[in-house]
């Protein structure tokens, strides 16, 4: 005897549409129409004319030093994010999943990932700044590590805040990596001999990474479009991407090009939309073995 399953009607099939209007209208109003206008704005030039000089524009000398400063921050805070992160969540491992160590963690992780812009700019300039907290403290003990606190509002100085939040955000996004692990492959590879190491290289490793490259584009990303941090920093010049949009929107020309915060714009988009869809398959090859 078999069984048909009926297909929703259509006004079910309907009324599940209307549900996701809400969703749809924020998407288009605060996503796609800015991100649409921003990227042909970078088409025209002052006249309204059609021009490709903008996009010609980026690939000056002043503006790929904004994308290699941009790349080197990303890059070194979302390797450095990723590692410090897997290590957490290794040792996180060993704690009760419910128990209030995890909890504190989970709940500390998800607070700090979002702890950003002007806060922690005030935060770190109050505490390792030319006249920070740490800064006097060490420097009473002849310790004149952060002395020179210029160094925090140059391009080097956004390290140490982006990796405060790349931290947590890692903890979040590959903590539920760690978890999927099953017990039945350690017990496998125990079974045939294996080793820890041997586990983690040919069995637990592989079955990572996937999930570990993922979390670290999007930590990539992260850092690649944060703009109020390094806003709140720098006040001066235009040293990163994010600046150089900054500087572009409140000049009237940069380069001698009018509209060339759109060309900038579309630029990002290009890196960001590459980044995510290797996020995307990443992330869809990691749910294969955790189904």
């Amino acid at each position: 005897m078999t069984i048909e399953t009926s297909r929703p009607r259509p006004a079910r099939r309907l009324a599940s549409w209307l549900g996701l209007t809400p969703f749809a209208l924020y998407v288009l109003i605060f996503l796609a129409i800015p991100t649409l206008l921003a990227v042909l704005s970078g088409l025209f030039d002052a006249q309204g004319h059609v021009t490709t000089a903008n996009i010609a524009a980026l690939f000056a000398p002043d503006i790929l030093k904004t994308f290699v400063s941009s790349f080197w921050v990303s890059a070194l805070t979302a390797i450095v994010g990723a590692i410090v992160g897997a290590l957490v969540c290794y040792a996180l491992l060993g704690t009760k999943p419910q128990g209030t160590l995890r909890s504190m963690v989970d709940s500390a992780a998800s607070v700090l990932a979002q702890f950003g812009g002007v806060m922690l700019a005030f935060a770190f300039i109050a505490t390792i700044g030319i006249q920070g907290v740490v800064t006097a403290f060490l420097t009473g003990l002849g310790i004149n590590i952060f002395a020179n606190g210029v160094w925090l509002y140059q391009v080097p100085g956004l390290l140490l805040p982006y990796i405060y939040f790349q931290v947590p955000l890692m903890i979040i996004t590959f903590m539920p990596a760690l978890e999927g692990l099953k017990p039945q492959w350690a017990e496998a590879n125990a079974t045939l001999g294996g080793t820890r190491l041997t586990y983690w290289v040919r069995i637990a490793g592989p079955v990572l990474a996937p999930s570990f490259l993922g979390s670290l584009l999007l930590l990539f990303a992260n850092a690649f479009s944060s703009y109020a941090t390094a806003a709140a920093l720098i006040s001066q010049g235009a040293q990163i991407v994010p600046l150089q949009i900054r500087a572009a929107l409140i000049s009237e020309t940069v380069l001698g090009r009018s509209n060339m915060a759109g060309a900038l714009a579309l630029g990002m988009i290009v890196i960001m939309v590459v980044l995510m869809w290797g996020y995307s398959a990443l992330q869809a090859r990691t749910t294969r073995w955790q189904q």
